[in-house]
């Protein structure tokens, strides 16, 4: 199957229709392009509105961190967006939204990142796409996994996600911001320049 059939047939997906309390909406950004793929939860409400993946205040410091803007991101083909689920999963009444839900990366995880052979980089955002990606190989929780860092490069970039929620972590953590988000613009600008 071809990564245009395959895309189609995530697009078309419905397997948590009846789980959802709203209309399934998969949304990726993928083609056999990219060399860039950012992994991260699951589309929020707004990404599930516009049915484009960032596009929300976590999409705007994802940027920053990576260097560069809105054009760019969704411009060009280099740059792609696979979350561990396609599909918003909802709003948890205690804040935040729902987790992912493993069904959907059951189905389309390993037959997608099949068809994206030229991937060099993966941005693994947040503790669910690095439990899914680096099983046994994470460290004891996504802090300690992040700080890590260097034993995943070149190929895998742990990250936390770049929601408000974040915020606090940052503060307390300036060496994100001092020594990775450095490294990942310089692999940004390198991925877009060759």
């Amino acid at each position: 199957m071809s990564l245009e059939a395959l895309l189609a047939d995530i697009s078309a997906c419905r397997a948590c229709a009846g789980e959802l309390a709203h209309e399934p909406r998969p949304v990726t950004m993928v083609s056999a392009q990219t060399r860039l793929l950012i992994c991260g939860q699951a589309p929020g409400r707004r990404v599930h509105e516009s049915g484009l993946p960032f596009t929300d205040p976590s999409g705007d410091r994802l940027r920053a961190w990576m260097g560069v803007d809105a054009q760019t991101f969704y411009g060009r083909p280099e740059i792609g967006v696979a979350a561990m689920a396609f599909c918003f999963p909802g709003t948890n009444p205690k804040g935040g939204d729902y987790p992912p839900p493993p069904r959907c990366a059951e189905l389309w995880r390993a037959p997608l990142l099949a068809r994206l052979p030229k991937v060099e980089l993966t941005l693994l955002v947040g503790g669910y796409a690095q439990s899914w990606a680096l099983g046994d190989a994470m460290g004891g929780n996504m802090t300690d996994t992040v700080r890590a860092w260097r034993d995943y490069a070149p190929a895998v970039l742990p990250m936390p996600h770049p929601s408000w929620r974040n915020t606090g972590w940052l503060k307390r953590n300036p060496w994100f911001e001092e020594e990775v988000t450095p490294y990942l613009r310089q692999r940004v600008l390198e991925i877009l320049a060759s």
